[in-house]
């Protein structure tokens, strides 16, 4: 190896529980890398290792004119290199680096690990310790293992676009990758766990992660069939009703109001306190029932004030926000509070701000985030070609 390992880099700031623990990042676009990210925050040395094309998400539109936002936003703090995997001196590199490694993440297709000589059995043999995360579309075995997995392809493979369409309607994808971001939990999740237990039996596993377990972990609520029953009982979760985005003077609403003392704040503070005592309306499913009754006189109720109004009116009584713009959180004062946010220096933009610790540790809170790696920004601490791998 080098003088200096690209995995020794000096964190600002206090250690995090897993500082010292070392990632090989292989993956693209969310899913493995934001995992590796979330790693990363808890105070492990993570390199990303991109082909000489870079990371796909680097390419995806950006109202940021000298980087993409995407791939900013899911590959904090880490460094980056650059290795083409198909040429002997760089997978020699490659292997050098899982020697020194505790994990390795990659989101590559079955079948390609293989192709590129970095599969399980091959690295397992070369670091026993060595936790190898695999992040699949659809798993490692079955018809569809081969095929790429995409997270708003899994949204509508699983149910999830019927369920958030309207019943009379089309299906709608939920923006925002939520898939994506959490199968990237369960990574961080599986990672850390298989490296709990090798403190146990000092050895490392594999970890498998698949979107289409993801989809589906996230609908557990719903994946419920009972023995009898038949199997297009209604699944969803929503309540129906009172509880739901309304309309205000200004602005939307969300309320939730399924509790008994919840429904009794809400009816005495929008002025219709003869509700929360008419037993017709006395449960969240008789309310459902009489939505078209209900929510009428909400909403006339509702248009007195604007939703910010209403939010305060509220406080602490009936669960509700007003409907924001996601750019409105950055100066939110609850999100300034918790300190999630934080301003963080970029070579090409100055600076920007970002999400920063979204766990909290007490005794370990973990270091400061810093930017994402330009492309092949640290392959000067790479090992030479010449090093030898046996």
């Amino acid at each position: 190896m080098s003088a200096r390992s690209p995995f020794d880099f000096p964190r600002q700031g206090p250690a995090g529980p897993l500082t010292g623990v070392r990632v090989l990042d292989l993956s693209a676009y969310i899913a493995g890398p934001y995992g590796c990210s979330l790693l990363a925050d808890q105070g492990a040395s993570v390199l990303k290792v991109e082909p000489p094309a870079g990371d796909n998400l680097r390419r995806y539109p950006s109202t940021l004119e000298a980087e993409s936002r995407a791939f900013l936003g899911v590959n904090r703090s880490k460094r980056g290199v650059v290795l083409d995997l198909k040429a002997d001196g760089d997978h020699a590199r490659l292997l050098r680096l899982v020697r020194e490694a505790d994990v390795l993440v990659h989101n590559f297709r079955p079948g390609v690990p293989e192709r590129l000589r970095i599969d399980h059995p091959t690295l397992q043999a070369i670091n026993p310790r060595l936790v190898y995360c695999a992040v699949t579309g659809y798993g490692e075995t079955g018809p569809l293992k081969d095929k790429a997995g995409y997270d708003q392809v899994l949204q509508t493979m699983t149910g999830m676009c019927v369920e958030q369409g309207d019943r009379r309607g089309a299906p709608e994808v939920l923006y925002g990758s939520v898939v994506d971001y959490y199968a990237a939990a369960l990574v961080a999740a599986g990672v850390s766990s298989a490296l709990y237990e090798r403190e146990r039996s000092g050895e490392g596993q594999y970890v498998g992660v698949s979107l289409l377990r993801a989809a589906l972990a996230m609908q557990s609520a719903r994946l419920v069939w009972a023995e009898g029953e038949p199997a297009n009982v209604r699944r969803d979760m929503r309540s129906g009703g009172i509880t739901g985005l309304h309309p205000t003077r200004e602005g939307w609403l969300y309320l939730s109001a399924n509790t008994p003392h919840f429904w009794q704040a809400l009816c005495e503070l929008v002025g219709l306190p003869a509700l929360a005592e008419d037993p017709r309306y006395d449960s969240v499913r008789k309310r459902a029932e009489h939505t078209d009754e209900l929510v009428p006189r909400l909403h006339q109720a509702l248009s007195a004030r604007t939703a910010l109004e209403w939010e305060a009116v509220f406080g602490e009584r009936v669960p509700c926000a007003a409907a924001r713009r996601v750019e409105e959180m950055f100066d939110h004062p609850q999100v300034a509070a918790e300190g999630i946010v934080e301003t963080i220096p970029h070579p090409l933009l100055s600076s920007y701000r970002g999400v920063a610790h979204p766990i909290r540790f007490g005794r370990t809170p973990g270091p400061a985030p810093f930017a994402a790696p330009m492309l092949g920004e640290h392959n000067g601490l790479l090992p030479g070609e010449d090093g030898a791998v046996a």
